[in-house]
């Protein structure tokens, strides 16, 4: 009897959850494509490609500031968009950024604000001869456009300001008004650019309707488990804290080692921070991102994510099989300096690490200085956080359920039929978070596609963007322009 009632309930919860699995119901808004917006490719294209070549690097040491590189890149600016230049108010943020306004006719609307950044990273030492192009040429060949900054972040750049010369040709006027920031720091943590940009506008008691910046892609949802192109549109970011290990010993020759040298200390002590790495979860973004993606997977599949309050181990474990999307359900735990030694006979007395943490919005950065400890257990090492700029917490989450992620869910799908909008947690850091104070609604995406094989060319060899991608990333500018402001 006992053994009955428990097939029965067995079954019956089966049942439930199957019922579940077929209830999913898809999230994707649906519209009539745009195809009315004509972009020239050429001279877009021409315009990016210039722009690639002012060497706008941020470097950490600052004393490497190239700042007559920037002051061009303003220059040419000017030059290439003369109509933006007339009509919008153009302010210097900073010495090197640059914030424009586009006044509305009804200023009692609430403004909306996208983002760029005119800077890019270093190319590496050593790899310039790994380019098929010289990284700061600004080549275009093979349908593409070539250099350092392409992806990251002057299409961003470019492409806003393309569809403003664009608007303001065919007499487009908003009724809401519009501000374009773009910081000069971004890659090095836009504390004098994004910053100060967003004090500015604080002091002037503005409070925006949405933010735009980069952070999400629109990526192949292969690695999804899904057939369709997937637009990530974050919705939040990672916090993030660097930790420093310390290790002091007495030294000496090596021919006569103590049992455990600081090396060895500090050795163990990373290997225990890689094996014991704080827990995975499914609050916040990771969440809703499974809610989006669900009813999209096959049947199978689907069973999972509708039922995770009794699958959810087995989700995690498939998420945490690769990097990428290991990184959406935890706090991520990455040695990235080591330094002791100086002599190969010589025992060092002290040895440094540096640990850096991207934290999850369900932890925090005392969580995070609290498990190293823990994790590490061993009073020889020493532990405290870099204090820095870069130091911060995650962000708030933006709601999807706000009309403003509506606004640009139906944005993407009008320029981009094909792509399923999915919320996404940003794992970077992008200068986005510096206007928490003044908008509750900020969204992290670039309209820009990139195959999983091509990921590594973002801040790496060979960066490169089709020019029809580029082209296509226009005419969503554009279209979220008309659809913010009318």
């Amino acid at each position: 009897m006992v053994a009955a009632s428990l097939i029965f309930g067995a079954v019956l919860a089966l049942l439930a959850m199957l019922l579940r699995a077929a209830r999913l119901n898809s999230k994707q808004i649906r519209v009539d494509p745009e195809n009315a917006i004509a972009v020239d490719r050429q001279t877009c294209a021409e315009h990016l490609s210039r722009a690639i070549q002012f060497r706008t690097i941020s470097h950490q040491d600052t004393t490497c500031f190239e700042a007559a590189e920037f002051l061009r890149l303003h220059a040419y600016l000017q030059r290439a968009f003369p109509t933006v230049h007339a009509a919008l108010i153009r302010e210097v943020v900073g010495d090197y950024s640059l914030l424009y306004t586009w006044k509305g006719s009804q200023p009692q609307l609430k403004p909306i604000l996208l983002m760029a950044h005119l800077d890019v990273v270093p190319v590496e030492n050593g790899t310039e001869r790994d380019w098929l192009y010289d990284p700061f040429e600004g080549r275009i060949a093979d349908g593409f456009i070539w250099g350092r900054g392409t992806f990251d972040d002057k299409a961003g750049l470019l492409g806003i300001l393309e569809a403003v010369e664009m608007l303001l040709k065919e007499g487009f006027q908003p009724e809401r008004t519009v501000y374009y920031a773009f910081g000069h720091d971004e890659e090095v943590g836009g504390q004098n650019g994004a910053s100060g940009i967003a004090a500015i506008l604080a002091s002037r008691k503005v409070q925006l309707e949405y933010v735009l910046d980069e952070g999400g892609i629109i990526a192949d949802g292969r690695t999804l488990g899904i057939a369709s192109p997937v637009a990530l549109v974050g919705i939040a970011e990672k916090g993030y804290v660097s930790i420093e290990l310390a290790v002091e010993a007495e030294g000496g020759h090596s021919s006569m080692p103590p049992r455990h040298t600081a090396i060895g200390i500090l050795a163990r002590a990373i290997d225990r921070l890689e094996k014991h790495r704080i827990k995975a979860q499914f609050e916040g973004p990771i969440r809703q991102a499974l809610d989006y993606l669900g009813p999209e997977m096959p049947f199978t599949k689907r069973m999972i994510y509708a039922n995770l309050w009794c699958f959810g181990w087995l989700a995690k474990r498939r998420l945490a099989r690769f990097p990428a999307t290991d990184a959406l359900i935890r706090t991520t735990t990455a040695p990235t300096i080591v330094r002791g030694g100086l002599k190969e006979n010589a025992l060092p007395i002290r040895t440094q690490a540096t640990v850096n943490f991207r934290i999850h919005p369900g932890d925090n950065v005392k969580k995070v200085v609290t498990h190293v400890r823990k994790t590490v257990n061993d009073s020889r090492v020493k532990i405290a956080p870099i204090e820095g700029q870069l130091t911060t917490e995650p962000s708030r989450k933006s709601s999807v359920e706000s009309d403003s992620f509506r606004l640009l869910h139906r944005t993407i799908r009008q320029v981009y039929p094909d792509v399923l909008v999915v919320p996404y947690l940003v794992v970077g850091m992008t200068d986005s978070r510096h206007y928490g104070r003044i908008c509750d609604n900020i969204f992290r995406f670039a309209p820009l596609q990139l195959k999983a094989e091509e990921t590594k060319m973002v801040h790496g060899t060979n960066e490169r963007l089709s020019i029809e991608d580029y082209a296509q990333s226009i005419r969503f500018y554009v279209q979220l322009t008309r659809n913010s402001t009318l």
